[in-house]
């Protein structure tokens, strides 16, 4: 069944925008409508606040209606109707075309200097994280977790299980928080669930506001209900949003002077897209493939799980990967365990999507292709990337063989 958030931080942000949409053009005698249409806004935030608790957009707009109350020396107490829906005036801020340099990353942050080294980072399926180091890992992580987090923005995505009991994940729900920066753009909030890919930023706009370089921050509606692209190019950086089936993918490509613009890294916390998945939660699916139980059906370690909707053998399902994805990396070993776990044929097309976004993200074209390696062993005796299996296994014979001559 697909899950809905009680949370309605959305639908106040929505509110509060369509009744004060153009307030920059009104005179100061209608301050008072202004000040009504936030305390509503602060109304329908507390209501809400109990479901939006650990909700990134909540927080946001919280501290948002503070400020606002103080800038625009607004009441607390008052009255609080409804807010009524505004038309944008012509020539509202959307419309804008020109920026200023210092808008536009490669302009104003390199303009002495080399092109900057851009990285890229994903998540999909159930889900699998590219990092920006092109680490590759599968993870649990159920519940809601920072992909990035930095001095210019924040990502956050909830995983929620797949199957009743089960502890296979996949995203549900992603939240994006653009910082204000300069006079480039305003504080944006993005916000997708399952079924609900919008191709605006939650207060309805799709630039980045009323300063002079809104149009550095823009979304774009490639498939409607299924694709999104978010540039922001006041901080160099592409994000690409699908749903496939019921779920959510999530791409990226950043400078990496942003990647790592953190005030104080030591305190930062968690960053998945940065520094991988913690260790309890990362699954090595190579291990459940090579333990196929007899009706050829790989299962997580835990209590035992419901049947998945279709039956997936190992050789169905590698068959079936193969259609979309022909090169054996770890792109099409992701949607081999997927089909396993899940049995949903729509996680195929997410690791097929998510490679496409690799391929048009990624910088280095040498990397876009990840291969599995041995599991981790101690320092210096780690396998060389990209070994073929089966070398290993011959000299694992080789070894044993001489060990019996001795």
């Amino acid at each position: 069944p697909a899950v809905t958030s009680p949370c309605k931080i959305l639908k106040c942000n929505s509110e509060f925008w369509a009744a004060t949409s153009g307030s920059h053009h009104l005179g100061t005698e209608e301050a008072p409508e202004f000040c009504t249409a936030l305390r509503a806004y602060a109304h329908c935030t507390r209501r809400t606040a109990r479901t939006c608790r650990g909700d990134l957009a909540y927080h946001s707009a919280v501290h948002g209606i503070d400020d606002l109350m103080v800038q625009h020396n607004c009441s607390k107490d008052g009255p609080t109707s409804q807010p009524r829906l505004r038309t944008l005036p012509p020539g509202d801020s959307q419309e804008r075309s020109d920026s200023p340099e210092i808008c536009h990353y490669e302009k104003s942050f390199h303009k002495h200097s080399a092109t900057p080294n851009y990285t890229h980072c994903g998540l999909f399926g159930d889900p699998h994280l590219r990092t920006f180091t092109d680490t590759f890992q599968t993870c649990k992580v159920q519940g809601a977790w920072p992909l990035i987090d930095n001095n210019y923005l924040n990502v956050q995505v909830t995983n929620t299980p797949v199957l009743p009991g089960s502890s296979a994940t996949a995203t549900s729900k992603l939240t994006i928080i653009f910082k204000s920066f300069q006079e480039c753009v305003d504080q944006k909030v993005y916000q997708a669930e399952m079924d609900e890919l919008p191709a605006a930023f939650a207060d309805g706009s799709k630039n980045g506001g009323d300063k002079h370089g809104a149009n550095s921050l823009k979304i774009t509606e490639k498939v409607s209900g299924q694709h999104i692209e978010i540039q922001a190019k006041y901080i160099g950086t592409t994000i690409v949003v699908r749903q496939v089936g019921r779920y959510l993918t999530f791409a990226v490509r950043m400078p990496e002077e942003v990647v790592n613009a953190v005030e104080d890294r030591d305190s930062q916390g968690l960053y998945l897209c940065l520094r991988g998945c913690p260790l309890n939660q990362q699954i090595d699916f190579q291990t459940i493939r090579s333990a196929q139980v007899p009706e050829s059906r790989a299962r997580r370690k835990g209590p035992s799980l419901p049947a998945p909707p279709e039956a997936f053998t190992y050789e169905t399902a590698t068959a079936k990967c193969r259609e979309k994805l022909p090169v054996e990396d770890l792109y099409f070993q992701s949607c081999v365990f997927d089909l396993l776990t899940t049995g949903d044929v729509n996680f195929m097309l997410a690791a097929y999507y998510a490679f496409e976004d690799v391929k048009m993200l990624h910088s280095n074209k040498d990397k876009l292709h990840l291969y599995e390696r041995t599991r981790d062993l101690a320092p210096g005796n780690r396998a060389p990337t990209g070994t073929h299996p089966s070398l290993w296994v011959a000299l694992l014979c080789l070894s044993q063989c001489w060990l019996c001559l001795l």
